[in-house]
């Protein structure tokens, strides 16, 4: 692998694979060890060894804990071990701490679970301990087709309780494609939540479409005072920032405190971005890719005045979705790093980080589990991971020695 720019030269990364590193690609899709007994201080008895694999700098234990999964999208890690999953198709799973029992979760709301919308995210109130609070994104059906929708809820017992939609994206638009859905909380309460641009090129740079855009919310779904268009009579004041494509990552970085989105680009021209409140990300009019039939994206550039570079990007595309920061004990040499789950090439992304910039990327598992929807650190410093597929399932990587 190589960088295309070189640092000195360039805030803008694009990383191509080199043929001289194909031997550990296929080294990294080769079990190492067969399967094996997990250590006293792991609680899962169900857990199967997949793989250990060494890596550029960590040993790592591939353990499946749940299987069957039907295209898991969301995960997010309960106060007493356990897990919620939330499937596409509308399903939101509990499953106990040791993945050995899955319950079905009443009171989900109707989701328009059509080619890529469904139910995506699932994110757990800062005091959900006490409150049992929770926040859903989920594509809705409504006049004009369909757009992503934000709802919370309380979970009691085995139901939600007091579901209140806090924000829904206008207009709708017709079909199934590209509805982003990934929230993020920020440390000053409010919440982020991602649009895609419904497959369309128009709304991403129109103010007066929820489409195509981070958006920012209250936990209420309040307009925060300082929310960039919240004057603009003629943009919709929710809108954060705009001219993205189909964001389906989203993470707050834990050492700046900032946004970060990564989204899908075209043929080539996967970004990810540091979001900035009124920033426009480029999307139709620049793009480091092209249109799937070979033309050029707007301009035919990759950048112009006015529009906020990416710190990165894919070409050929990955298709990124989940991500994580990881700031950790359990892999000390990765502690400061992004991962980044990808469904094209299916493979889990390492990114070396300096400050604001990507400065090396290792490929992990490639084609090995399958699409990787879903990457999460967990309370215990592992890394946890979702695959999306009919059989998806649920991974959990540890230390290997």
């Amino acid at each position: 692998m190589r960088l295309a720019n070189s640092p000195a030269t360039s805030s803008r990364r694009r990383m191509r694979p080199s043929p001289d590193l194909h031997w550990l690609a296929r080294a990294l899709c080769a079990p190492l060890l067969a399967i094996g007994l997990l250590t006293a201080a792991l609680p899962v008895r169900s857990a199967t060894v997949l793989q250990t694999v060494q890596t550029e700098l960590e040993t790592v234990r591939v353990v499946e804990l749940a299987a069957g999964l039907r295209n898991p999208w969301s995960l997010a890690f309960l106060p007493d071990g356990g897990f919620l999953v939330t499937e596409r198709d509308g399903r939101l799973l509990r499953l106990s701490a040791d993945a050995e029992q899955r319950t079905e979760i009443d009171g989900v709301p109707a989701v328009y679970a059509e080619n890529q919308g469904g139910l995506f995210d699932v994110v757990l109130a800062p005091d959900f301990a006490r409150t049992r609070l929770l926040y859903l994104s989920y594509a809705a059906e409504k006049p004009g087709g369909a757009n992503t929708r934000l709802a919370r809820a309380r979970l009691v017992d085995d139901r939600l309780e007091d579901l209140q939609v806090i924000f829904d994206a206008e207009p709708g638009h017709p079909g199934g494609r590209h509805f982003g859905g990934r929230i993020v909380l920020l440390p000053d309460g409010t919440i982020t939540l991602t649009t895609g641009e419904r497959g369309l090129k128009d709304p991403s740079q129109d103010l007066a479409d929820h489409s195509g855009k981070v958006i920012r919310v209250h936990p209420d779904g309040g307009v925060p005072a300082d929310n960039p268009f919240r004057t603009n009579r003629n943009a919709k004041p929710e809108i954060y920032s705009y001219g993205h494509r189909n964001p389906q990552g989203a993470a707050l970085n834990p050492w700046t405190g900032a946004l970060w989105v990564q989204e899908h680009g075209p043929r080539g021209g996967d970004e990810i971005n540091i979001i900035q409140p009124g920033a426009n990300y480029g999307w139709p009019l620049v793009s480091d890719g092209v249109n799937y039939s070979g033309t050029p994206v707007g301009t035919g550039k990759a950048s112009a005045p006015g529009i906020t570079d990416p710190v990165y990007y894919w070409d050929p595309s990955i298709a990124p979705s989940g991500m994580a920061f990881y700031n950790a004990d359990a892999f000390p040499a990765w502690k400061g790093n992004l991962f980044a789950g990808a469904l094209k090439f299916q493979l889990l992304v390492r990114l070396t980080l300096d400050g604001d910039r990507v400065i090396a990327e290792e490929r992990l598992f490639k084609r090995y589990y399958g699409r990787i929807r879903d990457v999460r650190t967990g309370p215990d410093g592992l890394i946890y991971l979702l695959t999306d597929d009919r059989n998806g399932r649920l991974l959990r990587l540890e230390p290997g020695k």
